[in-house]
């Protein structure tokens, strides 16, 4: 388990499996991602999984996409010619990124994520809190005591500053906390699938900084 998102666990009772069409192994649902070809013969990808017609599902990796696009295998599972968007890898995080803030946002929302030092300190010592954030950008020692006070809760540091800021709402959201409940769930799913997009990132530059 990485660092970026220590702590959480895929959900072994997720409903419904799919084979990737890159790694040609069978998973859960929460481990894929899955597209669908428009009836232009455009790929959409689906990253909420609500999109109709008939689903290429491939593992929710950076190298798995880019996989997928080099061998042309959406077009050989949609056995027609598809119009692959460029950069897809990118795209497809950017839209995992936006999903992961749009719960976040809608926890906040609902009175059930809080920001700010002593707000996270607070939630956490109080028994509240299911899940911590800390920004990418955190300053070590600012990362680590956020580690200290929520020793044993599942974290997610894969969020950039700006993502976190506008995900709550105020400027400069470096840690947050969110509460026991559904919305842990949801952004536990999220963020192990963009996990699988930027830890290689993140690794590279814990080793070249």
């Amino acid at each position: 388990m990485s660092e970026a998102v220590a702590g959480i666990e895929e959900h072994e009772d997720a409903p419904g499996r799919r084979r990737c069409i890159a790694s040609g192994e069978s998973e859960a649902r929460l481990a894929l991602l899955r597209f669908v070809v428009a009836p232009e013969g455009k790929l959409v990808p689906d990253v909420a999984g609500r999109l109709p017609g008939r689903g290429l599902w491939v593992g929710a990796r950076r190298d798995l996409v880019e996989m997928a696009v080099k061998k042309k295998l959406f077009s050989k599972a949609a056995r027609q010619e598809v119009a692959v968007p460029g950069d897809l890898a990118g795209l497809v995080e950017t839209l995992i990124a936006k999903r992961l803030g749009e719960h976040l946002g809608l926890a906040k929302r609902a009175g059930q994520a809080v920001s700010g030092f002593d707000k996270v300190a607070e939630m956490v010592e109080g028994g509240e809190a299911g899940l911590l954030l800390i920004a990418a950008e955190a300053a070590p020692n600012g990362r680590e005591k956020m580690r200290r006070l929520g020793a044993g809760l599942p974290r997610i540091e894969l969020m950039t500053n700006r993502e976190l800021s506008l995900a709550m709402g105020r400027e400069n959201v470096v840690h947050a906390a969110v509460a026991r409940g559904t919305f842990v769930d949801r952004l536990t799913a999220e963020s192990l699938r963009l996990a699988g997009f930027r830890q290689a990132q993140a690794e590279h530059a814990r080793a070249t900084g």
